[in-house]
C-alpha cells in the first residue's frame, strides 16, 4: 500500500509527472492563458497525491516558515512555504510545467515591451534566481478553516518573477468545505475591473498570470494588472498547494 511518503518521493515520480503534464492541450491552454488569464489542468493531481501533499501540513521539518495571514493584514488563514529540497512530486511538477509556460511568458513580455526572456528549462531560470540573490523557494501549503479568506494580492519576492504561477486545489468542494472559490481580478486601463471566478474540484490546478499580462486591443497590446485571491470559506477546512516559479529573497 502506498503511503504519502512513497506517493511524494517516489523514485519514477518526475517521468511520470512530465507525461501527465505533457498530455494536456497546451494550445488550448495557451489560448485560455492569453484570452482570460488563467487556464485550468483538469485533475492534475489524483486524489490520494492531494491527500498525501495536505498531509505535510502539520509535519514542521518540511517547511521553511509558517504564515499567519492576520497578522500581516493578508487576511485570514495560514500557509507553510516549503524548504528545499522539495517534495518529490512537487519538484516534479514545478520542472514539468515551466517548459509549457515559458513561451507564453516570452510571448506576453515581447507584447508588453519587457526585455526580459526565460530560458527553456527550468534549472536555468532558478540559477538566474540565485544569482540574483532569491535563493529560498516559494513552493506553499494553504490552509483555511470557516471564515478564512485571502485577500487580492500578487506573489513578488524579488526583481526576477516569472509571469505565471499554478494554484493547486487539493480538497473537494461540498465534501471538504464550502465557499472559498478562487478569485481572479484584472484591472484595465481607464476601465472599471474585470473578475474571473474559477470553479475547481479536488486535483484540478489553475494557471495565471502573477502580475501584468497582455491584451489586445485596437491600437496593438496594452497591458493589465493582476490580483488573486480566495474567497471566505463557509465550512471545513481547504486545503491549496501553490507553485510559483521563481524563488524568493
Amino acid at each position: 500500500m502506498n503511503t504519502p511518503t512513497s506517493i511524494l518521493a517516489s523514485a519514477s515520480i518526475e517521468s511520470s509527472v512530465e507525461a501527465r503534464v505533457d498530455a494536456y492541450d497546451w494550445k488550448a491552454l495557451t489560448g485560455e492563458l492569453d484570452s482570460f488569464g488563467c487556464a485550468v489542468l483538469p485533475q492534475l493531481l489524483a486524489p490520494e497525491e492531494c491527500h498525501a501533499i495536505s498531509s505535510l501540513y502539520p509535519q514542521e521539518h518540511h517547511f521553511r516558515s509558517h504564515i499567519i495571514m492576520a497578522r500581516h493584514g493578508f487576511g485570514r488563514g495560514e500557509y507553510r512555504y516549503f524548504s528545499y529540497p522539495l517534495p518529490g512530486l512537487l519538484s516534479g511538477l514545478r520542472t514539468a510545467l515551466y517548459p509549457h509556460l515559458a513561451g507564453t511568458a516570452n510571448g506576453w513580455n515581447e507584447r508588453m515591451g519587457i526585455e526580459e526572456r526565460y530560458p527553456d528549462e527550468h534549472a536555468s531560470f532558478l540559477k538566474q534566481c540565485h544569482a540574483a540573490g532569491q535563493t529560498r523557494p516559494t513552493p506553499l501549503l494553504l490552509q483555511y478553516v470557516p471564515g478564512d479568506f485571502n485577500c487580492l494580492h500578487q506573489d513578488l519576492y524579488g526583481e526576477l518573477a516569472f509571469p505565471i504561477q499554478l494554484a493547486t486545489l487539493l480538497s473537494e468542494p461540498g465534501r471538504d468545505f464550502t465557499g472559498g472559490e478562487f478569485v481572479l481580478t484584472e484591472q484595465r486601463p481607464r476601465m472599471q475591473s474585470r473578475v474571473e471566478v474559477v470553479p475547481l474540484r479536488q486535483g484540478d490546478a489553475v494557471a495565471f498570470a502573477v502580475h501584468n499580462r497582455p491584451v489586445r486591443g485596437a491600437k496593438g497590446s496594452y497591458r493589465v494588472n493582476l490580483r488573486h485571491g480566495v474567497s471566505r470559506v463557509r465550512s471545513g477546512m481547504r486545503h491549496t498547494a501553490g507553485i510559483i516559479f521563481h524563488d524568493a529573497r
